[in-house]
């Protein structure tokens, strides 16, 4: 069973930074589809920014230039982060990591963001 967890949120100011963790189990040398997503109470859930297995990155533009992901570069290429910059109130929301693995997605329960002054 995959199970992914995510950790890092928090609440911090306005052009403040907050570093996302994202963990997908059992660990594996292949490097499996991860993305993160992001939902507002209220609000559709929104995509965020993925990492594909090939090692491409995309981003909504709502986050381009501020948030930033990345890899885990051991053996056990189940980890991505989620580097985020600049934040604003409006990236407030719970940050939900999904991944891809034999056709099949897995999510996890989230981690909430909270930017306030």
């Amino acid at each position: 069973q995959v199970q992914v967890v995510e950790s890092g949120g928090g609440s911090v100011q306005p052009g403040g930074s907050l570093r996302l963790s994202c963990v997908a189990s059992p660990a594996s040398s292949h490097a499996y589809e991860m993305a993160w997503y992001r939902q507002s109470p209220g609000k559709e859930r929104e995509f965020v920014s993925i990492m594909r297995s090939d090692g491409t990155t995309d981003y909504a533009a709502s986050v381009k230039g501020r948030f930033t992901i990345s890899r885990s570069q051991d053996n056990a290429k189940n980890t991505v982060y989620l580097q985020m910059n600049s934040l604003k109130p409006e990236d407030t929301a719970t940050y939900r990591c999904k991944t891809r693995r034999y056709g099949m997605d897995y999510w996890g329960e989230g981690t909430l963001v909270i930017i306030s002054s």
